[in-house]
């Protein structure tokens, strides 16, 4: 029987097999995949000048955390942000420094956050509308956790992640458990789905841990790309995908792309089908979707890109 990982990658595949407004260039994906790899670093590394550096108790709880709320791209543009960061920076350096100044969260205390206390601890004013519809979204994600931790493992984020038995797979499905991390699009009457911030929660506790304690998932290898709208933008940049002109024109022109239409379904399912084949192509290298998925994002930081409008579209799941 499938699995969730299993799923993503059947479910992409048949929506890339017959998307209309979003192709896969597969005569690029072998020189393109070498030459990503290439560039890629042997290890991942934990960014400390970013996330919070602790117990590793600690640091489940802050990881959890973060990627609860690890979403809102399409709402950044209007987001308050720290000199020199972005969005995602944003957001992370401020938990660190909630984790750093007042202790870890605890399970109670996140079912009952506000949207004003998101607000408080992210640097934000609700004064814009966007902004605060954002708050509501995050509170609502942190009210979700912790409702979920008290509920099934007597408040204890560790107790969560043991729950999985080391397989980032399984902790897929606990958090399912969770309505905002159910990350299921429906395509033409199907069900699509992608849980990119379930997925990146077992990645970033093995970045953060080291892939000891917490951080050991025997399936890592088989994460799928966390599919959001910098890896897209990343592959249809470099020529890996292409788009319908009147999509690429919107896009162009700052226009908001609807969560769950079958053009924005489009662009995150080609880009898990894009990295597919890249990790096919380069099988005899160890090559992995999560290991280029980070490279493809890290590469997506440099100037040259944030030059360039990427899809943006308000959803939680990105």
């Amino acid at each position: 029987m499938a699995d969730v990982l299993d799923r993503i990658r059947a479910e992409c595949r048949e929506v890339a097999e017959s998307a209309r407004f979003v192709h896969v260039e597969r005569d690029r994906i072998a020189p393109y995949a070498r030459e990503i790899w290439a560039s890629a670093p042997e290890r991942p590394v934990y960014d400390k000048a970013l996330h919070f550096c602790g117990l590793a108790e600690d640091v489940v709880a802050y990881t959890v955390t973060l990627d609860s709320v690890n979403f809102g791209s399409g709402y950044f543009p209007h987001v308050a942000k720290r000199p020199g960061a972005s969005g995602y920076g944003t957001v992370a350096r401020a938990l660190t420094d909630r984790f750093e100044s007042e202790g870890a969260v605890d399970a109670a205390w996140l079912a009952a956050a506000t949207p004003g206390d998101c607000a408080r601890i992210f640097g934000q004013s609700e004064a814009d509308e966007p902004v605060a519809e954002l708050m509501s979204l995050f509170a609502r994600a942190w009210n979700d956790l912790g409702r979920d931790l008290l509920c099934r493992f007597d408040g204890s984020f560790t107790r969560l992640v043991e729950s999985a038995n080391e397989s980032a797979s399984r902790l897929v499905a606990e958090l399912m458990h969770q309505p905002l991390f159910r990350d299921v699009a429906t395509y033409r009457g199907r069900a699509v789905s992608f849980f990119k911030r379930a997925q990146i929660v077992a990645s970033d506790l093995a970045l953060a841990l080291d892939e000891k304690d917490w951080g050991r998932f025997r399936d890592l290898d088989r994460l799928t790309i966390f599919a959001d709208n910098l890896v897209p933008h990343v592959l249809r940049s470099d020529g890996l995908l292409t788009y319908d002109k009147d999509l690429a024109d919107r896009i162009e022109r700052g226009e908001l792309i609807a969560a769950g239409s079958e053009e924005e379904v489009e662009i995150r399912a080609c880009s898990v089908q894009a990295v597919e084949l890249m990790t096919a192509a380069l099988r005899d290298r160890g090559a992995t979707a999560r290991g280029l998925d980070i490279a493809l994002w890290n590469r997506g930081r440099l100037a040259a890109y944030k030059a360039v409008p990427r899809h943006r579209t308000r959803t939680t799941d990105y």
